[in-house]
């Protein structure tokens, strides 16, 4: 299938597409970077494709979760999976407004929506013993072991000297609303949902759901979406523009092209850190292995240059062979 031939794509929104690294992360700031990469958005849908929109909220919901520790006893606390439907419905608003809004200074028809989404996750899946998940801002070495010493965070080094608290990240199971999404996508809405990987729940001994305190990696939960409502790619922009090799090494290789069985050694041969690209990875991985459409791609690719990355002359591009 070519660029230039109508599709439906789940397009993954990572943390660059809303708020730029060395700017500061407030609300105005998220809104401009928001509004420059609906633009990108809006060239996919004015090309022809239907687009169903999904976000990361790390470190939204980090700030979050920040702010209920810092207002305690003033205020009752808040458990993670509430920050994450706050996170969820607030940033689901910007982005539809920034989206209708480009769309409308277009000519086009402007129907965006954004569902607050909940995913089901295994009460047992051993993620809950082992966080792995960063959310929230970096810090350096001293600041992360000053954390984990006052608040009892559990920190990990993602890039070299720059940590990040990390909490369970099980793997999503179920997306409860998929009926409801794939209704408004066959009616022609362009739908915002599944952000910051969805609202994690699990079902206990009656059947009945309850909330987690975790993150569900929003590449995982956008793997599973686009199985759901049969996408034809998923594309993951993220700062990162390109997958690589021995990544800030030397040796550093970058890569335009990856088949499903190469992105599976690669992986197992540690060559993506979990914290980075291995999530973006293993979504890949899982979407083209259970995908029924033979021509089924996912490309990564950085928020500006998306026009090009779909045409071929950037990002990286995974495909089945």
């Amino acid at each position: 299938m070519s660029a230039n031939e109508s599709m439906l794509l789940v397009v993954a929104l990572g943390g660059n597409a809303i708020s730029k690294p060395g700017e500061p992360p407030d609300i105005p700031n998220q809104f401009k970077t928001t509004a420059e990469t609906a633009k990108s958005l809006a060239d996919l849908i004015e090309a022809g494709h239907r687009i169903v929109i999904t976000h990361g909220n790390g470190p939204q919901v980090g700030k979050v979760l920040r702010r209920v520790e810092m207002s305690v006893p003033a205020v009752y606390p808040l458990p993670l999976e509430i920050c994450v439907a706050d996170t969820q419905g607030g940033m689901g608003y910007m982005i539809a407004q920034c989206l209708s809004n480009e769309l409308h200074r277009r000519g086009l028809r402007d129907r965006v929506t954004a569902v607050v989404t909940t995913i089901c996750v295994d009460r047992h899946d051993p993620a809950f013993d082992c966080p792995t998940k960063p959310i929230g801002s970096f810090y350096d070495k001293q600041a992360a072991d000053e954390l984990q010493r006052q608040d009892g965070w559990t920190m990990t080094e993602v890039l070299i000297g720059q940590y990040r608290r990390v909490v369970p990240s099980p793997a999503p199971i179920e997306i409860t609303e998929k009926e409801a999404i794939k209704k408004l996508v066959d009616s022609g809405e362009i739908v915002i949902t599944c952000g910051g990987g969805g609202i994690p729940v699990v079902r206990n001994d009656d059947g009945q759901c309850e909330g987690v305190a975790a993150v569900i990696d929003k590449d995982l939960a956008s793997a599973l979406l686009a199985r759901e409502i049969a996408a034809d790619g998923v594309i993951v922009l993220t700062s990162i523009g390109s997958v690589c090799l021995n990544f800030e090494k030397p040796n550093q290789t970058e890569l335009d092209r990856l088949t499903l069985d190469e992105a599976r050694r690669h992986l197992a041969a540690g060559q993506f850190p979990p914290g980075s690209m291995g999530p973006k990875i293993e979504s890949a991985v899982q979407f083209l292995e259970h995908s029924n459409n033979p021509d089924a791609f996912v490309l990564i690719a950085s928020p500006e240059h998306l026009r090009e990355a779909l045409d071929g002359k950037t990002g990286t591009r995974i495909t089945r062979t």
